[in-house]
C-alpha cells in the first residue's frame, strides 16, 4: 500500500510542471552555463595556441630563411690583357668553351685580380666559384677579354656573414670598407632555385632536390593511388566476409602504424638487394639513389593509409544508391565505378592528401636506400641519382659552415610551399568531384 502511494506521488510530481524559479534549479542552470563557458574558453584557447605555434614556425623560418634567397656580391676589377690569358675566340663559340677558359687559367686570373684589388688575402673575399660567374660573362660577351672591366662576382661565405654582422673584427672592418666604397651589395639570388648542391654555401641551390622530390612523388602517386583505391573497392564491395579478409584488414591497419624506417629496410631488401637466380647471384634490381626506388618505397608506406581512407569513404555511400542503380538495370561493376566511386572520391582524395603529405616529409626510409648522396647534377629521369627536399635539408643542417643555416631555412620554406601547392591541388580536385545531396 505504501509503495503504491509513493509511486503515485512520484508520477504526480513528474506530471507537474517544473518550477524553474526555485533556488536549486537556478543553481543547476548557472552551473551548466559555467561549464559551457569553460568548454568554449578551452576550445578557443586550443585554437589560439595552435595558431600561435604555426605563426611562430612561419615567422622563424621566414626570418632565418629570407637571406637564403639572396647573395652578397663584390664588384671585382679584372684586367684581362694583363692576366696573360690566351684564349682563341673561335673556341668560345663551341661546346668546349668551358674547357678552353678553364685551361687558360681563368680561375687563377680571377683570384689574382681579387688579390690585386683588395690587397693580400683579397682572394678570400670572393667565393671559390666566383670564376664561374666570370666565365658566364665572357661567354655572353667575349669582347671583355680585350679590356679592363668590372664584374659582379659572388662573395665568400665569410663576407656574406659579415654583411649580417657576424664574424671576426678583421672581416667586419674589411666589409665595412667595401660597403663604404660601394663595392659590396646584396641582391636577389634566383640561382638558388636553378642550381643543385655544392660544397660552397654561396653556390648551393635547391633545384636538384626539388626535381628529385617531384619525380619521387610522381612515382609514389602513380603506384599507391590506383593500387590503394582498387584494393579498397575489392575489400569493401567484393571480398567475402571470412577469417582471411579479417586477417587482411588487421594487417592493413597495423601497416598504417608501422614506423617509416621499417619501410626503408623493406625497400632496401626488395628493390636494392641481391637475388639468387638458378644458382647465380643477381645484383640489385634497380639503381641505387634513384627517384624510382624512393617512389616505390614511399608508395609501400602510404598505401595502407589510402586503403583505409578509401574504404571508409566507400562505406559512407548510402546503400540506397547501390539499390537504385541495381534497380534500373546497372551491373555490379557499373554500380561501383559509375555511382559509388564518384560519390566516394572526395573522401578518397582526402586520404590521398594525408598519405602524400606524409611521404613528402619523410627522410628515414630514403636515407636507407641511398638518397643522401651528394647530387651536383639534377636528375634527368626516374633512374638517375637523386635526392629529395627533406634529405637535402637534413644534409645542410649537418654542415659546419654558418652559411648553410640560412640555406636550410630557405629550403624549408621551399618545402612548405611545395606542400601547400600539392595540398591545394588535391583540395581543388576534391571539391570538384564532391557531390552535394
Amino acid at each position: 500500500m505504501n509503495n503504491a502511494r509513493a509511486t503515485q506521488s512520484t508520477q504526480a510530481q513528474e506530471r507537474a510542471p517544473t518550477d524553474w524559479k526555485t533556488v536549486a534549479m537556478q543553481r543547476r542552470i548557472r552551473k551548466r552555463y559555467r561549464a559551457e563557458r569553460r568548454f568554449r574558453f578551452f576550445g578557443i584557447a586550443a585554437v589560439v595556441l595552435s595558431a600561435a605555434f604555426l605563426a611562430f614556425l612561419l615567422v622563424t623560418m621566414v626570418a632565418q630563411g629570407w637571406r637564403g634567397f639572396t647573395r652578397t656580391e663584390i664588384m671585382l676589377p679584372i684586367d684581362f690583357p694583363a692576366s696573360g690569358m690566351m684564349v682563341e675566340r673561335a673556341q668560345l663559340d663551341t661546346a668546349g668553351a668551358d674547357l678552353a677558359l678553364a685551361g687558360a687559367g681563368l680561375e687563377n686570373a680571377v683570384k689574382s685580380a681579387a688579390a690585386a684589388a683588395f690587397g693580400p688575402g683579397g682572394e678570400s673575399y670572393i667565393s671559390d666559384n666566383a670564376w664561374v660567374s666570370v666565365r658566364k660573362a665572357i661567354k655572353h660577351d667575349a669582347s671583355v677579354l680585350d679590356r679592363k672591366t668590372q664584374m659582379r662576382v659572388p662573395a665568400s661565405s665569410e663576407v656574406d656573414q659579415a654583411m649580417a654582422g657576424r664574424g671576426t673584427s678583421e672581416i667586419l672592418a674589411a666589409v665595412a670598407k667595401l660597403k663604404n666604397a660601394g663595392l659590396v651589395s646584396r641582391h636577389l639570388n634566383l640561382d638558388f632555385l636553378k642550381v643543385s648542391d655544392s660544397t660552397d654555401p654561396v653556390a648551393v641551390g635547391i633545384w636538384g632536390a626539388l626535381k628529385g622530390s617531384l619525380l619521387t612523388m610522381f612515382v609514389t602517386f602513380l603506384i599507391a593511388f590506383p593500387v590503394g583505391v582498387l584494393s579498397a573497392i575489392y575489400l569493401e564491395e567484393y571480398a567475402p566476409r571470412n577469417r582471411w579478409t579479417d586477417l587482411i584488414e588487421v594487417s592493413i591497419n597495423n601497416l598504417a602504424a608501422v614506423p617509416s624506417i621499417i619501410f626503408g629496410l623493406l625497400g632496401l631488401a626488395v628493390f636494392l638487394g641481391s637475388w639468387s637466380l638458378f644458382g647465380y647471384r643477381v645484383g640489385p634490381l634497380l639503381p641505387r639513389s634513384a627517384a624510382l626506388v624512393g617512389g616505390l618505397t614511399l608508395a609501400l608506406m602510404i598505401m595502407p593509409v589510402i586503403v583505409i581512407a578509401s574504404r571508409n569513404a566507400i562505406k559512407a555511400v548510402p546503400p540506397s544508391i547501390r539499390d537504385a542503380a541495381l534497380g534500373i538495370g546497372a551491373s555490379p561493376i557499373q554500380v561501383v565505378f559509375h555511382h559509388v566511386l564518384p560519390l566516394a572520391m572526395p573522401g578518397i582524395l582526402t586520404g590521398t592528401i594525408i598519405g602524400m603529405a606524409r611521404a613528402l616529409g619523410e627522410t628515414a626510409p630514403l636515407l636507407l636506400i641511398g638518397m643522401r648522396a651528394f647530387i651536383v647534377t639534377p636528375p634527368g629521369g626516374l633512374t638517375d641519382p637523386a635526392t629529395v627536399l627533406p634529405v637535402q635539408i637534413f644534409l645542410w643542417s649537418d654542415e659546419v659552415s654558418r652559411g648553410f643555416v640560412e640555406k636550410t631555412s630557405a629550403a624549408i620554406i621551399v618545402l612548405l610551399v611545395f606542400l601547400l601547392a600539392m595540398n591545394g591541388l588535391a583540395i581543388y580536385l576534391r571539391n570538384k568531384f564532391e557531390t552535394r545531396w
